[in-house]
């Protein structure tokens, strides 16, 4: 009779477990080789790539009959832009790499149900951020910069510096850094394109059975004191731009409730079809119709 040696079972559970890492440890260098290849595409055009997301201030600027001049305040901050631009390119450039190599990755280890329900949100994500985004950059980030513009003080005006004698008029004008500039505008850019994932999370984890259309119902006014508080950690202190991201992701919590309640809905169905719910449940998938009709 022959005898197992324990150190032969330990090594048999484990080279499955090498086999996963190893196939890891692949695609995450494919993902970093497709970043640093978009990184520098993105860098080599660092300069237009850099206009372009100066023209909410440059129109602002202009309506105010003003010059769109920003400065470098250090020898180093035009370079350490051009690798800020090229970041954020290169991730967006990137972006379909990673996530196909994420599914490559996750798919083996999924049913052909879980593949077909997983797959829509993994086509939804890069969408609705790049929605988000979009509306952060054409509809914001504009209000954002004519309110803040609006504080600026013109010397033409008369204004005069308070009891110094034959004092020329007092101007203060935005003289800008680039690099400020430009870390606040990624930051409504990637605040927003975040906050639009609010959807694409709820009904995914509605999908899995983790949050539910009652529990976001009830849910509401807890809801509404985060998203306040996410819309003055992540905006400026300028209220309009904290009352816009407000409006803007409670209705996208609002349509999050109703595509959770649509998910269950056609899980109900399936579950129904196949006899699996009990007396209860079908009770209250009877009363949901109803409530639809």
């Amino acid at each position: 009779m022959s005898t197992s040696n324990p150190r032969d079972e330990i090594d048999d559970q484990g080279a499955p477990l090498i086999e996963h890492l190893a196939e890891l440890r692949n695609r995450l260098i494919k993902s970093v080789f497709a970043f640093v290849v978009g990184m520098v595409l993105c860098f080599t055009v660092a300069t237009p790539i850099f206009n372009f997301l100066t023209a909410p201030l440059c129109d602002a600027l202009s309506s105010r009959g003003q010059d769109c001049d920003l400065i470098f305040i250090s020898p180093q901050e035009g370079f350490f832009v051009a690798i800020k631009v090229s970041l954020l390119g290169g991730f967006m450039l990137s972006f379909p790499v990673i996530a196909g190599q994420m599914w490559r990755f996750v798919a083996p280890g999924l049913y052909r149900s879980e593949k077909n329900a997983f797959l829509p949100f993994l086509v939804a994500s890069p969408f609705m951020f790049f929605l988000g985004a979009s509306f952060a950059f054409y509809v914001v980030t504009p209000l954002a910069y004519n309110f803040f513009l609006g504080f600026q003080q013109f010397g033409s005006g008369g204004e005069v510096v308070e009891g110094v004698t034959g004092a020329a008029p007092l101007s203060v004008v935005f003289q800008g850094s680039a690099q400020e500039y430009l870390n606040l505008t990624i930051k409504f850019i990637v605040a927003f394109g975040l906050c639009f994932q609010l959807p694409v999370l709820l009904t995914l984890m509605g999908k899995a059975g983790l949050v539910s259309e009652a529990g976001l119902r009830a849910g509401r006014k807890w809801a509404i004191v985060g998203i306040l508080t996410l819309a003055a950690l992540v905006t400026p202190p300028d209220v309009i731009t904290q009352v816009i991201l407000f409006a803007v992701v409670y209705g996208l919590y609002e349509i999050s409730i109703r595509l959770v309640g649509y998910v269950e809905r056609k899980r109900n169905e399936e579950l129904r079809r196949e006899g699996l719910l009990d007396d209860e449940e079908e009770e209250i998938f009877r009363d949901e119709m109803e409530d639809e009709k």
